[in-house]
């Protein structure tokens, strides 16, 4: 009866196979998330509102150039000591080769042998102050005119470079480092701790949804993950599996499963589970999952926090490359798995969690999970996946 509904109701023009069909119950007024929203317990939340986020997209002009004239020379041992600094946002070896560093990247170039290259005192410090100077959609961060570094700190830097006048090969080559394979059986409880929270999410399923679909596993769950997120005309915004869940629970049975909580995950892993081996398939016959979609591709390439970094900075631009030693994938498999176990974290996170943590990691104010936003990523990034196959729940560090 219920794919009957949802036939008429498509055929009546109120709906499409892309949007999210209005017979579905869900709670509309409340939020689906722990208010206030807090990013975890016992964290340093700092406020980074002078800088632009997914939603507040806060002008961030190119510098004048800097007139260093008047500045002394600069202490070089105290710019190796900044360049290595990773509290001090990543510092320079997170993209750069340099000399007697650990796990350098090669998203930037060589710097071993800097002052060979002749390059001015001047130069170099308007290239570290702001690169937008030299190239307005550099990845590498305007480390002055955000103010990660002072003038005088930045005159260091520039002191240390001068120095290196002499081509060291890398103890670790990022360009000849191994590319991390995961050989681990992702279903395997001994291996992946998240199977656990699948049992959970079975057991969770039989108490509150058994009632109204019975034969999940034979029909309609068999594919239905593969072709999340949907349009939700009632919301006016794309809605994930996770929402869905809090929404549809509070409607139907009055459980609280709020985004991100023990059992919302749960939930969200049994249901991609039983959907395993299906292809992704995002419907983008409408009008608004195209506008969403559109929509998403943009918000991934703006630039955002402190370190004015874009999603496609790392994901398209530099993609195949190495900050630190974390390898930077392409979107092109980044979707298929999560829910996720993160063995660095000891931690399930779901899509809009990986969202929120690349805000933390260029000191962007992030969103709470249900944000409009985060849908038209997850929308965007899901379609580029469109034909991969959904494996879940995912183990990665």
């Amino acid at each position: 009866m219920k794919y009957i509904l949802i036939i008429l109701i498509t055929l009546q023009g109120f709906a499409t196979a892309a949007e999210m069909s209005c017979d579905v119950p869900l709670e509309l007024k409340e939020t689906s998330y722990t208010t206030p929203w807090q990013r975890y317990n016992r964290w340093k939340q700092n406020d980074w509102k002078k800088y632009a986020n997914l939603r507040h997209d806060v002008y961030s002009p190119i510098s004048v150039p800097q007139n260093i004239e008047i500045l002394s020379k600069g202490n070089p041992e105290n710019g190796k000591k900044l360049v290595i600094n990773r509290k001090r946002g990543g510092g320079c070896v997170a993209c750069h080769i340099l000399p007697d560093t650990a796990l350098p990247g090669n998203v930037g170039p060589n710097l071993s042998f800097m002052g060979l290259l002749g390059r001015s005192d001047e130069y170099l410090f308007k290239y570290i102050y702001d690169a937008r100077l030299f190239n307005p959609i550099t990845v590498m961060p305007p480390w002055g005119a955000n103010q990660v570094f002072s003038n005088i700190e930045i005159k260091d830097i520039v002191a240390y470079l001068q120095t290196l006048t002499q081509f060291i090969p890398p103890k670790d080559n990022p360009a000849t480092r191994q590319i991390p394979t995961d050989t681990r059986d992702n279903l395997d409880p001994f291996e992946n701790p998240s199977i656990f929270s699948l049992d959970l999410g079975e057991e969770l399923f039989e108490q509150s949804c058994q009632n109204c679909h019975q034969k999940a596993v034979e029909n309609e769950f068999t594919t239905w993950a593969a072709s999340m997120p949907k349009f939700e005309t009632r919301l006016n915004k794309i809605i994930g599996i996770e929402e869905f869940i809090t929404r549809h629970t509070l409607a139907t049975t009055g459980d609280k499963h709020l985004s991100q909580s023990e059992e919302n995950l749960a939930l969200a892993i049994y249901l991609r589970y039983l959907a395993n081996g299906q292809k992704i398939a995002i419907d983008d016959s409408d009008a608004n999952t195209k506008a969403a979609i559109k929509r998403g591709k943009t918000l991934t390439q703006r630039k955002i926090g402190q370190l004015n970094l874009a999603c496609m900075d790392c994901h398209l631009k530099s993609a195949n490359k190495w900050i630190r030693g974390q390898y930077l994938i392409p979107t092109a498999g980044m979707y298929d798995h999560f829910p996720t176990y993160r063995t660095s974290r000891g931690d399930i996170w779901d899509i809009r969690k990986r969202f929120q943590w690349c805000g933390v990691a260029t000191r962007a104010n992030e969103l709470p999970p249900d944000a409009p936003e985060y849908g038209e990523i997850e929308v965007y990034l899901a379609h580029l996946n469109n034909g991969h196959i959904l494996n879940v729940p995912g183990l990665g560090h």
